[in-house]
């Protein structure tokens, strides 16, 4: 691992490696203490500690994030390497002028009465922890990168990983 960032720091780097991951998994805990996964799309919003998603009221995770606020979400960018897994604490709200700015006529597909449906819910995730993994995205160095490692008995890191506080 290297050496620590500053909150500042670490926003940052968090923001640069998510910024063109559409798609995060957000896992929540139901009811029964189980793990539940599903796939989300991240708003378009520049990452300040806060990501925001779009969801239906009438739906499982509002029950969840209600019954037990901490969440996971993770973000994998395949082509760059790059993973990412956030925790945090999710609100839920209702605020018609956070979903006018998130909004875009694509999301009619989910809600059919467009802008002004109901059922549209803000999740909030306030973001507390981070942990990022990265190899070099160039074939040829993680190729290298790994074989060092394999020759040292992985003495030589692959990659960068971190685990932040935000």
């Amino acid at each position: 691992m290297s050496e620590s960032l500053s909150r500042p720091q670490a926003i940052k780097k968090i923001a640069e490696m998510i910024k063109d991951v559409r798609i995060a998994m957000l896992s929540t805990v139901t009811p029964q203490g189980t793990i539940h996964s599903r796939p989300m799309a991240t708003q378009e919003s520049e990452f300040e500690g806060e990501l925001l998603f779009l969801t239906r009221q009438e739906s499982s995770k509002i029950d969840e994030i209600a019954h037990g606020s901490q969440v996971t979400l993770n973000y994998v960018d395949s082509k760059d390497h790059c993973f990412v897994t956030l925790t945090g604490h999710a609100t839920l709200s209702k605020d018609r002028a956070t979903i006018h700015r998130l909004w875009n006529p694509l999301y009619k597909a989910w809600f059919p009465n467009g802008e002004d449906d109901p059922e549209i819910t803000v999740i909030r995730v306030n973001v507390d922890q981070a942990e990022y993994w990265e190899a070099p995205a160039n074939s040829v160095v993680r190729g290298y990168q790994l074989l060092k490692a394999a020759v040292t008995k992985g003495e030589s890191r692959v990659g960068e990983h971190q685990a932040v506080t935000l």
